[in-house]
């Protein structure tokens, strides 16, 4: 008898249906075919110990699996579940008559347990895309995909759950992913972690760099990346930190994204539906490139650090002391906002739009600038910036100089804004972007195409002639001449003006402190 189990294979952010035939026929032995690596072909011993544990008999004839499309590698444990099921169905064991109606995903344990999954909220999406009645998911991995409620979306704990569902006899409403005591657990758990997210470093802790403030508030109503420079001490770190908390709610549209992201990589777990706290990701400078872009063997290609910063932070501190080779990999995020990673037998693309907020030392002792603290030679401090290639920084468009604070002004505390007022300009300028790009797939103004500034940030002729000067006296490249633009429109949108005005060309070009030869 050939029964058709459904189940998936995510493909970057994207699943894509497989499907589990099994055939039983007269003969001998058990053949798994369809392109399936080790862990998968791994899988029938686990499926005939699941089985047996759970009083299935295996049939004592020729059982043939095959995983189709045969021509796409298939890798991973997620399979066992639907070869079980297949195997049930197909020997008659039990009767399961809408078993084509669900994709199932999961993993078994020799008992008959049934373990978490990457990807189910891509394999739940692409259930509902196409008209599948819904997904049956171990527990945890369910989770992901509450918010999808168009649709049927089962967590379960065991074969025998799966079973229940499928038979079509009698309710099975308690299994459904919104019902179960670990969804409402969850729940509890998360509205605590929410308390503790509400403690994080408030603009108005951060004693003096007013400057500084300014120009992380551009960046964040624009979307920009920001750089900062400054001696040991000084509050870049604080400052990147506190930046987290003027940010804008996520969309649904960036939440989902993000949340595709965290699942394919199997950082879905312990937390249910889709992420709503812009993720902020901070790696060490000894990342390598493949941590920071992504990679993996074979097709089992992973998200890397600028991925999982979808539609956040990626905070590098210390970006003087990374390896040239790893900061050079992040031209191609930076400037295309994706990420493609080609091997010999795939190729994987996954979003990469992100705000890079990088931190560094003037010199290598830290300090110049600062006095006469600095005992590094010209020579040596030239070197260490020049360690940040001109391409690089062209493509971080405000770049900020951070001085220590001195101490009076330390011990003399004054009042200053709370993120939350500084929160509430941001806000309105990104709904002032919202508005200008519906329908032009972007939403930010550093997201900004060539043909999108040429249409939104219409200049004067005094602002021409403001530019011009500026590029031709700082010898920018065309690259930075662009990337102006877009932080004056950003400073524009947060004064609520619809035209970019002389001071907006003049305080955006004031950013490109690192186009100078001594910034400091």
């Amino acid at each position: 008898m050939l029964v058709n189990v459904y189940g998936a294979k995510c493909v970057g952010i994207d699943a894509m249906t497989v499907t589990v035939e099994v055939d039983i026929r007269s003969g001998i032995g058990i053949h798994l075919v369809g392109l399936a690596d080790t862990a998968v072909k791994e899988s029938l011993l686990r499926t005939v110990n699941a089985l047996q544990a759970l009083d299935y008999h295996i049939p004592g004839k020729k059982i043939v699996i095959n995983l189709a499309p045969a021509d796409m590698h298939k890798s991973g444990s997620c399979y066992d579940l639907p070869i079980a099921l297949g195997i049930i169905a197909a020997s008659e064991q039990k009767t399961m008559p809408v078993l084509g109606e669900f994709v199932i995903m999961g993993e078994l344990g020799l008992d008959g347990s049934v373990r978490d999954v990457s990807g189910a909220l891509p394999v739940a999406q692409m259930a509902g895309m196409h008209g599948y009645r819904g997904c049956i998911l171990p527990i945890q991995s369910a989770l992901e995909a509450v918010e999808l409620r168009e649709m049927e979306v089962y967590g379960i704990k065991t074969i025998d759950d799966a079973i229940r569902i499928l038979s079509g006899e009698g309710n099975v409403s308690d299994l459904l992913i919104w019902n179960t005591r670990e969804y409402h657990e969850l729940q509890e758990e998360m509205a605590l972690m929410q308390d503790c997210l509400a403690d994080a470093i408030d603009f108005s802790e951060i004693i003096g760099q007013e400057s500084a403030k300014r120009g992380v508030e551009i960046a964040a109503a624009g979307g920009h990346n920001v750089a900062l420079i400054g001696s040991p001490g000084s509050g870049k770190s604080s400052l990147a930190k506190a930046m987290a908390g003027i940010l804008p709610p996520m969309s649904r549209e960036e939440s989902l994204v993000t949340s595709k992201i965290y699942s394919v990589a199997g950082r879905g777990k312990l937390r249910y539906g889709l992420i709503r706290q812009r993720p902020v990701r901070s790696p060490h400078y000894s990342a390598s490139v493949a941590a920071l872009i992504g990679g993996g063997n074979g097709d089992n290609i992973l998200p890397g650090e600028v991925s999982l910063a979808q539609s956040g932070l990626l905070f590098l501190d210390e970006f003087g002391q990374m390896s040239r080779t790893a900061i050079e990999a992040l031209r191609g995020p930076l400037e295309d906002r994706k990420v493609v990673i080609s091997r010999l037998r795939a190729k994987v693309e996954y979003p990469a739009s992100f705000m890079l907020v990088a931190a560094s030392n003037p010199c290598p002792c830290g300090y110049f600038g600062e006095g006469d603290r600095c005992n590094c030679s010209v020579g040596q401090r030239t070197a260490y910036l020049s360690h940040l290639s001109g391409p690089i920084l062209d493509r971080i468009d405000i770049q900020l100089v951070m001085r220590r604070v001195d101490t009076g002004r330390m011990l003399s505390r004054h009042e200053a804004e709370s993120s939350a007022v500084v929160a509430e300009r941001v806000r309105k300028a990104r709904d002032i972007q919202q508005k200008r790009f519906e329908g032009e797939g972007i939403s930010t103004n550093a997201e900004m195409n060539n043909r999108q500034i040429a249409g939104f940030c219409q200049l004067s002729d005094e602002c021409r002639e403001t530019l011009q000067n500026i590029i031709e006296r700082m010898q920018l490249s065309m690259r930075a001449f662009y990337r102006i633009i877009k932080v004056s429109r950003t400073i524009a949108d947060l004064d609520g003006r619809k035209d970019i005005e002389v001071g907006d060309i003049l305080e955006a070009a004031s950013y490109r402190i690192l186009d100078r030869e001594y910034p400091m």
